[in-house]
Formats: C-alpha cells, sequence, structure tokens
C-alpha cells in the first residue's frame, strides 16, 4: 500500500480527492490537512464519507507529510510552492492541483496570479500532468502540475488537429461553460442560488487565468504561436464542462473523425463519439473521462470540436489520481473505473 497525504481538503477538489481514494485498492490516506477544521472527523464535514473514511483534519506539518509517499495539494494558488521544496527533499512525490507549477515563467506567473513566485527553480522541473501528452514523462516525475478544469477539455479537444498541422493556430477560439463548483467552495455572491439559477453569463472575457496555460501548451503542441480567443460562462449547474471549440482547417479534404479516433485509440479516458454526435455534460458526471465529437458546418473549411468533462474529475481530482497511479507505477485506470452518474 502506498500512502498519500492530502493538504488542503476542505474544498470541493479535496472531497472529490477523498470521494475517490477511499475506494482505491493501492492507497491508504495518511493524512488530511486543513487548518481550520483540524481534529475534526471528516465525515462530519463530508457525510458522504461516513463508513468510508475514518480519519480527522489535522494542521499542516512537513514532518507528518514526508512519511507519505506522493502528497496532494488541492489548496489555493500560492500555496504549494512554499511547501513543496521541502517534501521533495524529503522524496517526496508530490502532484500540486493548483497552479503553482503550470506556467514555466515566473514573470509570467506572477503577472495573472498577483504575487512573486517563491520557488521559480522548480518551474522547469516540474512536468505538466496531461497524461494524454506526457505520459512518460509523468511516470518518472517528482513534481507534477496538475492541469486546469478548462486547459484540459481544450487541449484534448484541438490536440489531434495541431499535432497534425491541420488547422491555423493563429485563429483558435475556445467558448467554454462549467458549472459553479469550479469557482471553489468559497462564498460568493456571484454563485449563490438566487444568483446563478435560471441564468448564464460570460465572465473574464477580457483575460481569465486559464488563458496564458492554455495558450502555452497549445503552443508546447504545434510549435508554433498559437493567438486563442477563450471565453468562460457560468452555467445554472453543479458540476461539469462543456467547450466548443472553432479553428480554421488548412486542408479540407482531411478525414477528422477517423483523425481522432486514431489519435485516442489506446486513451483510457477519452471517448471519441461518432461522427453526428453532440456530447452533453451529464455523461460525464463524477468520472474521468473526456467526451469528443467533431463537426465540420456545411462541409466548410470550419471545425467545431465539442468536449465535456466532469470539472472536479479529469478536470481535477481524476485527473490528479490518474497522474498518481503513473507516477507510482499502478495501472492508470486503478481507482477510477466507476460508471457516470444518470439522470
Amino acid at each position: 500500500m502506498f500512502k498519500v497525504g492530502i493538504v488542503g481538503g476542505t474544498g470541493y477538489t479535496g472531497v472529490e480527492l477523498l470521494r475517490l481514494l477511499a475506494r482505491h485498492p493501492d492507497i491508504e490516506i495518511k493524512v488530511i490537512t486543513s487548518r481550520s477544521e483540524a481534529g475534526r472527523p471528516v465525515a462530519d464535514l463530508f457525510p458522504n464519507l461516513r463508513g468510508f473514511l475514518d480519519l480527522c483534519f489535522s494542521q499542516p506539518d512537513i514532518k507528518t507529510l514526508s512519511q507519505c509517499d506522493l502528497v496532494f495539494y488541492a489548496t489555493p494558488n500560492g500555496t504549494a510552492m512554499k511547501q513543496v521544496p521541502a517534501l521533495l527533499a524529503a522524496g517526496v512525490k508530490v502532484v500540486d492541483l493548483a497552479a503553482d507549477f503550470r506556467l514555466s515563467d515566473p514573470a509570467l506567473w506572477e503577472q495573472w496570479y498577483g504575487m512573486p513566485h517563491t520557488c521559480p527553480e522548480l518551474l522547469q522541473q516540474a512536468v505538466y500532468g496531461l497524461p494524454e501528452i506526457h505520459r512518460d514523462n509523468i511516470k518518472n516525475a517528482q513534481l507534477v502540475a496538475n492541469p486546469g478544469c478548462y486547459p484540459t477539455a481544450v487541449q484534448l479537444g484541438f490536440l489531434p488537429l495541431l499535432e497534425a498541422g491541420l488547422i491555423d493556430p493563429g485563429s483558435l477560439i475556445a467558448d467554454t461553460k462549467s458549472g459553479a463548483s469550479g469557482a471553489g467552495r468559497g462564498a460568493a455572491v456571484g454563485t449563490l442560488l438566487a444568483e446563478s439559477a435560471d441564468n448564464f453569463r460570460a465572465y473574464k472575457a477580457d483575460g481569465h487565468r486559464h488563458l496564458p496555460e492554455i495558450r502555452q501548451r497549445l503552443e508546447h503542441i504545434s510549435g508554433k504561436p498559437v493567438s486563442l480567443t477563450f471565453v468562460p460562462h457560468l452555467l445554472p449547474m453543479i458540476r461539469g464542462i462543456h467547450a466548443t471549440l472553432y479553428a480554421r482547417l488548412n486542408q479540407v479534404d482531411a478525414d477528422l473523425q477517423s483523425l481522432f479516433e486514431q489519435r485516442y485509440a489506446n486513451e483510457l479516458f477519452v471517448d471519441v463519439l461518432p461522427a453526428g454526435s453532440h456530447p452533453e455534460t451529464r455523461t460525464v458526471r463524477g468520472i474521468n473521462t473526456c467526451r469528443l465529437a467533431i463537426h465540420r458546418p456545411q462541409g466548410g473549411d470550419t471545425v467545431v470540436i465539442l468536449s465535456v468533462i466532469d470539472n472536479l474529475v479529469k478536470g481535477a481530482a481524476g485527473q490528479a489520481i490518474q497522474n498518481m497511479n503513473l507516477m507510482l507505477g499502478l495501472p492508470e485506470q486503478r481507482g477510477l473505473e466507476a460508471v457516470a452518474l444518470l439522470p
């Protein structure tokens, strides 16, 4: 059994990690930290875990965390970078679910996150945790930067087209929608039921924090500069992301359906739907799967990719466990073999 710790276990990502890890056959959750809830049984805060997890929250302590094989950080941006160097020095593997290690440029990090990076020397060491691209590097990594939820849905949609050079990277559009859980568990007026129910709105149209991450990774895929228009929206639902992606084709005669099917044929957590399909967020609720569909309206030179994920699973905790499995030499799907919740 591998021992794992979770730092910051009181948010939606934290409880999702607990839900999935509680049934993982090769994992023992050794410690779950929370400064505000220290001493409180986890099942008191999250009753869904009653009978599955007999553990109390504790204060974060590097000495205790150093006894783990791997530690997850499900903390606000800027927290992990202050503690991770000590864990790495102790030989502990780390998966950070925040943005602390996603951007390779510390100046870009400071621009978008409003604080200097405390360990910029680790930015080049960190492996970006999208297994569909970086699987081999993740297997050998000590520090993995778990991708953001929007970046996961967008990258998996554009990936085959950029790899094949079939689209113009200078005119990409990502029209994305997320459930309210993507905003986190903290109280905010904009995500109150009376504010978000029966409502639909865009936000951060002039620049969302996930934009530099998406652009950096798409440029890594294409090897060329990328111009991306990225507009997120808030949907009146709890879970799920739907990304509608637009690009201009360089070759209108390419068999796009076959391209996607072949690229993802051996990927356990990417499902390319039959031609003409329209994936729904409810079909990925609670599972670590991205479902994709490809369209070319009226047979023109515009391709439309539809990409859906559960923002808390493939967009966060599930992908983190997928990365953990690779880092610990376990089967990639271990602990993630579930059926989506319907209705």
